[in-house]
């Protein structure tokens, strides 16, 4: 992590379909469900008794009646819905596709403890959480009446995934898109938190009627891309290390959040001899800054000093 702190600074608005295009892998739509969830005429929900354990933030017993690929499908006492992969307390998210798909059938037929995160009539649409029913019912409502943006906070990470990780604020889920780990390039979340690590976050964005809440890890610290500039002039030659192998070069770390490209070109490889044989991830090589485009967040390096 970097060692400067940032000052404190009002974070930006998200995009309107930020939400939409993080959490797409959880969506019921287009995926085939099981024959037997297939075959059941389809509930009638009770609108009514759904929003009222939404706003009271209440539990309620389900039980299982089908899944697909994104998680489960619930009902019972009127009502009937869906639990996405991430709001499940048993299912570890390093689980192959296979494993995840046998995993989410041992469900049918189960009694969960749930909780309400989304209830829209109007798109005939409830999400539930097995996570939230975790805490005390009025404590989701009670956090997000209190959290604001640009609050900091600590929480526990209870999901990673490829777009980013869920972090438990203590009754409410928030999420760290990939794009808000670091300042620099992120092949994966699981590179930087892992399942039940204690985390500090940044609240970029709180969107009660929808029980999500936006986070930010690489906002704690100041953007080393502001000054890149001073640090970097062009043809300074600096240490850097592998981070990556790539088919047309090779990625390096100056520091904390700054990376960047050593092309085929900018490498001596001897004859017939490829990046890969040459670089390994993890080694120390002496480069030369080619090129600094700080507003793109890209650095031009070269092995050829």
């Amino acid at each position: 992590m970097m060692r400067d702190r940032a000052q404190h600074k009002e974070p930006p608005a998200l995009d309107e379909g930020w939400w939409a295009s993080i959490l797409a892998d959880e969506e019921i739509g287009g995926v085939a469900l099981p024959v037997e969830a297939e075959t059941q005429p389809e509930p009638l929900t009770d609108w009514a008794l759904a929003m009222m354990l939404y706003r009271r933030d209440e539990i309620v017993a389900l039980t299982v009646n089908g899944y697909n690929r994104g998680g489960l499908l619930v009902s019972g006492k009127g009502l009937s819905g869906f639990v996405p992969c991430s709001h499940l307390v048993d299912l570890s998210p390093s689980q192959e596709a296979r494993q995840r798909e046998d995993c989410l059938a041992a469900y049918v037929g189960r009694v969960l403890r749930l909780k309400i995160i989304e209830c829209d009539p109007e798109e005939n649409r409830i999400v539930f959480s097995e996570r939230a029913a975790r805490a005390e019912p009025g404590r989701r409502t009670e956090l997000l009446e209190s959290l604001q943006a640009g609050q900091r906070v600590w929480g526990e990470v209870t999901n990673v995934t490829d777009f980013g990780a869920f972090v438990d604020l203590g009754g409410v889920e928030g999420l760290i898109h990939i794009s808000e780990l670091s300042w620099g390039r992120v092949a994966h979340p699981a590179d930087i938190l892992s399942v039940g690590q204690r985390v500090e976050v940044l609240v970029l964005e709180v969107a009660p009627e929808r029980c999500r809440i936006a986070l930010s890890l690489k906002r704690l610290f100041d953007n080393p891309w502001e000054t890149i500039h001073e640090r970097y002039p062009l043809n300074r030659v600096v240490p850097a290390r592998i981070t990556a192998i790539v088919p047309f070069g090779a990625f390096a770390r100056l520091e904390e959040g700054v990376e960047g490209l050593i092309h085929t070109s900018e490498i001596p490889l001897p004859p017939d001899t490829q990046t890969k044989d040459f670089l390994t991830p993890g080694q120390v090589v002496q480069v030369r800054i080619l090129q600094v485009d700080a507003a793109r967040q890209r650095l031009g390096l070269s092995m050829r000093l």
